[in-house]
Order: C-alpha cells, then sequence, then structure tokens
C-alpha cells in the first residue's frame, strides 16, 4: 500500500513519515513548499518522493496522489484544508485519514462526504489522531461487549503543552462553541466548573476542566451512550494559553519531547463501570504510530463511506499493539 501525507514539512507529519518508513512502507511526501520539503526530508537522502501541491491548485492536488493508495492529512486547520483534499481524494478514489482536533471539521466530513465516499469505493476517517481517534478507540475498548452505557468520560492529562505553529494556528482559527453529546444529543457546552480526577501516579489528583474535543463527536457516531464528557487538566491549558511556551523540543533520537500524558476512558452503565486507561510520551509523536497502524489494518476496498475509527476497527486490537510495540503503557479494568 501506497501512502502520501499531505503537509508533509510538518511537525508531527514528520512522525508519521519516519514511521511509515520504520514499518517498511515507501511514503509519498506531499506539500505546498519545495524547499520546506527538501529540508524535513534531507535525512532520508532522496529515498522519500516529495510531490509539490497547494490545496488551492486542485489539478495539481489531483497529480500529487497519482498512484497513492491513502493520504494522510497533517496540515491544519483543518476547518480550511480537510475540504480540497477530501474532494481530491475521492476524485482519485484514494483513501483519506486526519488528524483533526477540530470538532467542526469532523462533523462537516461526516455529513458532506458519506454519500460520496460511499460512491467512490473510498474510506475517509477524520480524526484518527491523539485527539480524537484515540479516545473513541479507548470508549470502544471500555464498552467491549455493552450494547449501551449510560455515560462515557474521557479525562486526559498532560504534564505540559508545548505546541506546534499549526496548534497554534488551529487555536486562533477554531472558535466556534464546542460541543457536548448530552441526553443523545450534540450540543454548546454549558459553562462548568473544575472538578478533580484521580490519575495514577505521576500525575495523582488532578484539576480537570470540561473540553470537547473530536472524541465527543467521534463517539455519538457510533456507540449508543447517553452522556459524553471530555475532560483535560489545567496545565496544558495554562501553557497553551501563554503566548510565550516554546514550541516542543526534542530529547530523543526520534524526535520527540519529554512531554507525558495519561488518558483514562471510563464507562459507566446501570451501577457499573469498565475503565481504561494509557500512558505515553508525546502527544504529536504517539499520533503517528496510531494512524499508520490504522492504515494498515483497513485494506482498500474493505470499506466505503466516512467512519468513526471505533467503527471499523477491532478496538482492543489496536490497542493492544501500539503497547506491544512500546508506545503507550495500557490497563483496563
Amino acid at each position: 500500500m501506497i501512502i502520501a501525507v499531505y503537509g508533509a514539512a510538518g511537525h508531527t507529519a514528520r512522525f508519521v513519515i519516519a514511521e511509515l518508513v520504520r514499518r517498511g512502507h515507501t511514503p509519498i511526501a506531499i506539500g505546498r513548499d519545495a524547499t520546506a520539503l527538501a529540508g524535513a526530508l534531507a535525512a532520508y537522502g532522496g529515498a522519500v518522493e516529495a510531490r509539490v501541491a497547494s490545496l488551492d491548485a486542485p489539478e495539481a492536488l489531483d497529480r500529487s496522489l497519482d498512484g497513492v493508495d491513502a493520504v494522510v492529512h497533517c496540515a491544519g486547520p483543518f476547518l480550511d484544508t480537510a475540504t480540497p483534499l477530501i474532494e481530491a481524494a475521492l476524485r482519485r478514489r484514494v483513501h483519506y485519514f486526519d488528524l483533526t482536533a477540530e470538532q467542526g471539521s469532523a462533523l462537516h466530513t461526516f455529513e458532506r462526504f458519506n454519500d460520496g465516499a460511499r460512491e467512490r469505493g473510498v474510506l475517509v476517517m477524520p480524526a484518527v489522531g491523539f485527539y480524537g481517534g484515540l479516545g473513541d478507540l479507548m470508549a470502544t475498548a471500555a464498552m467491549h461487549d455493552w450494547t449501551r452505557a449510560d455515560r462515557i468520560e474521557i479525562a486526559i492529562a498532560l504534564d505540559s503543552w508545548h505546541p506546534t505553529a499549526g496548534t497554534r494556528r488551529t487555536g486562533r482559527r477554531n472558535t466556534a462553541p464546542r460541543l457536548a453529546f448530552v441526553g443523545g444529543v450534540l450540543a454548546p457546552m454549558q459553562p462548568s466548573t473544575s472538578a478533580p480526577w484521580a490519575f495514577a501516579e505521576p500525575f495523582g489528583t488532578q484539576e480537570m476542566v470540561e473540553m470537547p474535543l473530536t472524541e465527543t463527536v467521534l463517539i455519538a457516531r457510533h456507540l449508543a451512550v447517553r452522556d459524553v464528557r471530555n475532560f483535560i487538566n489545567q496545565t496544558p491549558l495554562r501553557d497553551l494559553r501563554d503566548a510565550a511556551t516554546p514550541a516542543p523540543v526534542a530529547t530523543d533520537a526520534r524526535g520527540r519531547s519529554d512531554q507525558r500524558f495519561l488518558v483514562e476512558a471510563v464507562a459507566s452503565h446501570q451501577g457499573e463501570q469498565r475503565r481504561v486507561a494509557i500512558g505515553g510520551r508525546d502527544i504529536y509523536a504517539v499520533t503517528a504510530p496510531l494512524v499508520v497502524e490504522i492504515a494498515e489494518r483497513v485494506r482498500a476496498g474493505s470499506h466505503a463511506g466516512v467512519f468513526a475509527v471505533g467503527q471499523i476497527v477491532d478496538a482492543a486490537k489496536v490497542l493492544g499493539a501500539l503497547a506491544d510495540a512500546g508506545e503507550i503503557t495500557l490497563s483496563t479494568r
């Protein structure tokens, strides 16, 4: 399978390209700036093909997808960038994955492109990243054999958040009210107060605020649940709000930062709870093995339409594979 990466000079895209190469793929790197692409790919010595195409040039974009089976879209803000690349993927019959944490973008993808993707025999999957797909997989694994739940909670703890330039741009662009899933309906989140969440060490008890992201949208698409709640601790939000917080700095040979995370998904039904917890390093870096694992598991022709990741993969097996590879720690109870 030939997998292209769009926005290939970006921070997360570099992790995706490296993961594809590590797994024996020969990725194609696509971006709008030839100089930036050359710099990003210098370490590969010409082994990774670079193609230049802007999202506002449909013919060039179509040509950039020649011979490609799937494309991983890494260039936000996805509110602006997802539509032209999905349209090109449908024209070229190329399967599409993106990494959006923007609820509006994911919703637009589900609402606008499902019929066209079915007609073209193309799989379209938004939000296959740390924010979005990971929480959806965890919630799906927590549900296991339950057919419905009263409530699903996703709690995210980060010890810091050094945002990339792309994260900064997305934050400025994504000003729509956040949507919560309450009583089986997506609606603007109501104001809420902070509350404690008892994580395992080294995080311990953290003060959390409600912050629905694309996990909420994905879970609501396919799990029978009344309420979905999304929380994040205060520390990374302070970093994000501070314009002086620098971008992430690589501290290992893979280019990962020292940032640590712990995420818990709790499904509740009729007084019973099921919990899945994962831990790991660098939210940008861990997105790469996640999206590549998913792309490898959903083979060409197996699905057509727009899907949440938890709809069409075995969530427990994907999380187990990431744990076996040492990308995350995993516990269930």
